[in-house]
């Protein structure tokens, strides 16, 4: 499969974004939030869903992980909830990516990084502009998550 290379825009691209990042896995000493340049980025190991999906199919082959780069630029602020800084080895599971907007005319506001554990990155942004890109590094693992219904 050749390379992810998408730019969210919208609220619908950035769902697009979000289906692709469910379950990708990075440490918090992977992530960097750069006030200056207004941007905030994040070096991951996303699950490959779309390989997956073939493989459930029929395919033997085990399932892939690839690394890759997050980033949303006009990030005016950012806090954390339930997620210490401080541990730059902490394994963080992410689970989605949504957006609440500030209000009817406004473009900005609020888009939640959400984590397992209830850990969460909120980014105050002017607007949606986000890029995830596949960085070339892919491997293979037999596992692949598991979301069962809860009733």
């Amino acid at each position: 499969m050749p390379e992810l290379k998408l730019i969210a825009l919208d609220e619908d691209d950035l769902k697009v974004v979000s289906a692709h990042l469910q379950d990708a896995v990075m440490t918090v000493g992977d992530l960097a939030y750069l006030p200056r340049e207004r941007r905030f980025a994040a070096v991951l190991n996303r699950f490959d869903w779309v390989e997956a999906e073939k493989q459930d199919g029929g395919g033997k082959a085990p399932y892939q992980r690839r690394r890759a780069a997050l980033r949303f630029e006009q990030v005016t602020g950012a806090r954390v909830r339930n997620i210490s800084l401080t541990d730059k080895r902490r394994v963080l599971n992410l689970l989605a990516v949504q957006f609440e907007k500030a209000g009817d005319d406004d473009p900005g506001g609020h888009i939640s990084l959400i984590f397992a554990g209830d850990a969460q990155i909120l980014l105050d942004v002017a607007f949606i502009e986000a890029e995830l890109r596949d960085l070339g590094g892919v491997w293979s693992t037999a596992s692949k998550p598991d979301h069962a219904d809860e009733t």
